[in-house]
């Protein structure tokens, strides 16, 4: 599975992290049970590369947190996460939400270096905390789109 083996790789396949939730041997049907929440796959060639998700965060008001952005290896460097990242955020302001909010781990270099360049926010760790093995917590506010490129 393309979550776990991305967490192994970077040394966090312990608990207090995506690698144990339980709805990773289901995502789909987590996904699809409850309104306040969505995740989407990423194709090449037919087969599943990627996704990337959002969910309603229980303790930040209109805020959702992105959740499970993944990608195979012979993948990255593509520009694919950016995208994934422009696409989720429009996700979440369709459903109303106006801010976003994520937590990751200073292993993930790589990953916390877009959140930066897609302009999220370091801040300080919230009083409460979705994984508990996470170091690292961001914040953007999520602009409206206002009108469509032709």
């Amino acid at each position: 599975m393309i979550i776990r083996d991305n967490l192994e790789t970077y040394h966090l396949d312990i608990p207090g992290t995506a690698y144990f939730d339980e709805s990773l041997d289901h995502l789909s049907e987590y996904y699809l049970g409850a309104l306040d929440r969505k995740y989407f796959v990423v194709e090449a060639d037919g087969e599943v590369v990627g996704g990337v998700g959002f969910q309603q965060l229980d303790f930040m008001d209109d805020t959702a947190e992105l959740q499970k952005l993944y990608l195979c290896d012979d993948v990255k460097g593509q520009g694919v996460s950016y995208e994934m990242m422009k696409f989720i955020e429009g996700q979440a302001v369709e459903m109303g939400f106006t801010q976003m909010y994520l937590e990751t781990h200073s292993n993930l270099v790589p990953a916390m270096h877009l959140y930066e360049k897609c302009g999220y926010h370091l801040i300080e760790k919230p009083a409460e905390v979705v994984h508990s093995a996470m170091d690292r917590f961001y914040l953007k506010k999520l602009l409206p789109v206002v009108g469509k490129l032709i």
